[in-house]
Parts: C-alpha cells; sequence; structure tokens
C-alpha cells in the first residue's frame, strides 16, 4: 500500500548554532523561529548562559539579547558531544574570556588544532592537550588579535567560521581562503547582521565589525536529516514524501544532486528565501531504478554529513557507488569510513573501504541482522534505519540516544512518514 506523509523536520543545525552564537554578539534582541532542538544545539545554549547571555525559551522560538562583552564562565563549558559548538566558541572567545571548553569522551577525540592554529597566528593564547584535542583553555588578553591572511589546508566550515568570528575582533582586514567550497551559513548570516565582508570566489575579506540584530531568525528545516528520509523514501516503491520548508542553502545540497543522479524522482519546489537563506519544499516518490555513482572529490565537502546515507542506498543500487576524498569522515562522531562500513557489511552489503573514502557494490540481497549498534554516532543509527527499510526487516539499533544530538523526535517522524511497520 503506497505511504504519503507531508512533513516538516527539526530546524537546521548548523544555522541554529550559528544562530544562537551571533546573535548573542549582535545589538539587540533576536527572536529565533523554530531552532533546531537537539542535544548539540541545546549545548550552544547553555554555553551562552553560562558566558552571561540572556537566552529564553519562548514556545517552539527563542529570544536572545545579544552582549557587547561576555563574562567568564564560572565552571568548565561542556559543549557535550558537538564539535561545532566547541570549534566556533574557540573563535568567539579568543582573546576576550577565560575558558575552559570540553566534551564527551567522543569529542575529546576530535582534532582542534586545525582551529587553534590559526588562532594562535592572531595572537590568541589557546591551550589544549598534547594531542591537539580537548579540553581546550582560552584566555582573555589585554592585546587585540592580529588579522591574517589565512589559507586553510583542510576545507572545513567550522574552522573557517571561527576564524571569521575571532576576525571580527582583530586590528584589520583579514583574509581566509578555503581549498574548496563549504558550506556558507556564517558568511550569509555575518553579511545580514551588518558585518563588513565580501566574498570572491573561495576567498572571504572581512574587516573589524560590529553585528546588529536582525530582529527575528526563521530557521529552515535541516537538510541533512532530510535526506536520510528521502535515501528511506527512495528505497521503498509506493512511498511519497513531501518535506516542507527545507533549506537548500547550494552549499549543502549537493546529496540531493547525487540522489538525483542515482535516479531517484525528486522536485523542488515553492522556493522562498529566510533571512539569506534559501528554502524550498522536497518531494520524492519511491521505487525507480537506482544506480550506483561516483561523487566528485570537490563534491564531498558539501555532503560530507551525508555520505553514510548515500552508501546504505547504494547497496540497493545497480552497479558501484565510490566516494574517494572524504578523509574527513574519520574524524567525525566515529571514524565513519570504518563504522559505515561495518554497517553495511552487518546487512550483506559488499563495502569496502578506501584510505580516503568508500566503495559499495550493489544488487545483493540484503539480509538484517538483529541488531545494530551506533558507535554513539547519530548518522550511523539513521544509516541503519535506512538500511532496515531497504531490507524491509525490523532491527533493533542500540544506543539510540545519540540520534538526538541532531534529529529530536526522529521515532515519532519516522512513523509519521513511513508506519510503524516499516522497520
Amino acid at each position: 500500500m503506497a505511504q504519503r506523509a507531508t512533513l516538516t523536520l527539526p530546524g537546521d543545525k548548523s544555522i541554529s548554532h550559528r544562530a544562537f552564537m551571533l546573535s548573542a554578539i549582535a545589538r539587540g534582541r533576536t527572536r529565533i523561529v523554530k531552532p533546531n532542538g537537539g542535544d548539540d544545539v541545546i549545548a550552544t545554549i547553555a554555553a551562552l548562559r553560562q558566558l552571561g547571555v540572556a537566552v529564553r525559551r519562548a514556545g517552539d522560538d527563542y529570544v536572545v539579547v545579544g552582549r557587547d562583552t561576555l563574562r567568564d564562565p564560572r565552571v568548565t563549558i561542556d559543549c557535550g558531544n558537538s564539535g561545532t559548538t566547541i570549534r566556533l566558541l574557540m573563535g568567539m572567545l579568543a582573546g576576550c574570556v577565560d575558558a575552559l571548553l570540553d566534551g564527551d569522551a567522543s569529542l575529546r577525540r576530535r582534532p582542534m588544532a586545525r582551529v587553534a592554529d590559526p588562532l594562535k597566528a592572531m595572537g590568541a593564547k589557546i591551550g589544549m592537550r598534547l594531542l591537539g584535542v580537548p579540553p581546550v583553555r582560552v584566555h582573555r588578553q589585554t592585546t587585540k588579535l592580529r588579522s591574517t591572511h589565512f589559507t586553510m589546508r583542510v576545507a572545513s566550515a567550522q574552522v573557517k567560521s571561527a576564524v571569521l568570528l575571532a576576525a571580527l575582533r582583530a586590528d584589520g582586514i583579514s583574509v581566509i581562503t578555503s581549498p574548496a567550497v563549504t558550506r556558507d551559513h556564517t558568511e550569509r548570516m555575518l553579511r545580514a547582521m551588518g558585518a563588513k565582508l565580501r566574498v570572491t570566489g573561495r576567498a572571504i575579506r572581512v574587516r573589524p565589525s560590529s553585528l546588529k540584530s536582525i530582529g527575528m531568525l526563521r530557521v529552515p528545516g535541516d537538510v541533512s536529516a532530510a535526506v536520510y528520509l528521502l535515501c528511506v523514501a527512495a528505497a521503498l516503491p509506493g512511498s511519497n514524501l513531501c518535506l516542507r520548508e527545507i533549506g537548500v542553502n547550494p552549499t549543502r545540497s549537493a546529496a540531493l544532486d547525487i540522489l538525483r543522479r542515482m535516479g531517484a524522482r525528486i522536485k523542488i519546489s515553492a522556493h522562498k528565501l529566510w533571512s539569506g537563506e534559501p528554502v524550498a519544499d522536497i518531494a520524492i516518490s519511491g521505487g525507480a531504478p537506482l544506480k550506483g555513482v561516483t561523487i566528485p572529490v570537490h563534491a564531498v565537502p558539501n555532503l560530507i554529513d551525508e555520505i553514510p546515507a548515500l552508501c546504505a542506498l547504494a547497496t540497493i543500487a545497480r552497479g558501484t557507488f565510490t566516494v574517494r576524498g572524504a578523509a574527513e569522515l574519520k574524524v567525525k562522531e566515529s571514524n565513519r569510513i570504518r563504522t559505515t562500513i561495518e554497517l553495511l557489511r552487518s546487512f550483506g552489503a559488499d563495502a569496502r573501504a578506501l584510505r580516503d573514502g568508500i566503495v559499495v557494490h550493489g544488487g545483493r540481497t540484503l539480509r538484517a541482522p538483529r541488531n545494530v549498534s551506533t558507535h554513539g554516532d547519530h548518522r550511523i543509527g539513521l544509516s541503519a534505519a535506512i538500511l532496515a527499510a531497504a531490507a524491509r526487516a525490523q532491527i533493533t539499533i542500540r544506543d539510540v540516544d545519540c540520534i538526538a544530538t541532531s534529529f529530536p523526535q526522529f521515532g515519532e517522524t519516522w512513523n509519521a512518514a513511513f508506519g510503524r511497520k516499516r522497520t
């Protein structure tokens, strides 16, 4: 029987982090409409409150009153499992606050030197453990940060954003250059709030700037969460799913292009613009014949979070699916090359690891295991749900609490989209 559903999704996690942080240092009061309510964003909100920022919940929204100066927190700031929280705070707090930033066991394994090094080059005093991992200590200073001409070795929106936040308080013009296009939510939001910023190709030129609230900031639905549901629908003949008001920022929508190339029937409509961010409805009809594709290396930074989902869908596609240039997967909440391969193989899929990527040979009949582990990684848990749907099987996903870091109410959304009997 056909399954039809029209849904809204949690607010975009990346945009939500930036909305709270930039509103915290902008003059005036900002109402953030329907941000992501997952654990990662809650960690950012808690951190801002420790820094003296007034953040008040108002139904599904939040009201943030910006501050010119942040206070030293009385205790360690717990960033939980959120790499975005800790890395962006490093740039936001460098030189102006004494604070210790820490997180859970998973976050304590993730690299922070990639952020600390360019901040130190600007004169910031930052300390870490010997391996360049948290906890991270930032220090208040009497001198201004120096401007920088920084070329990133790794295409990372988090690194870029951290340096941009520090550059707002530097003593001159800074230029940040990326080796590849990365998500540009920070630049869009900074421009909307009055920052003196110009983007030319992959280079961003920013002058010291103060920010001003735009009053109301609406957060679109999370496109990364959308892709996981779209992959499920693509695997289920008879499924018709419409996801409303999803962010379709071109630096985040590469996974939609890959799904189309694989043969998925996707339509995008009702385009609009919210606070500088493009938004649209995304519809998909399931059951189209799928084929494996090779993901271009240049597209990888813009779909890094969706690679496990695409690999899961590739198991039922005809031919070979290949992704290279994705070594960054190794330093996510888990080593996602290893954990994705392990997950796919547990379903009987033909998959192998490359030094910097994954190859999946599709077309094998999937056989679902009784249970799988998320390894504490929300993307692996969501990918397991895709595989279970593709195998038409019920499974038990262990350690599912991590899914709440990005996709609160995932279970309810799943049932509304695909019905209780699908997995």
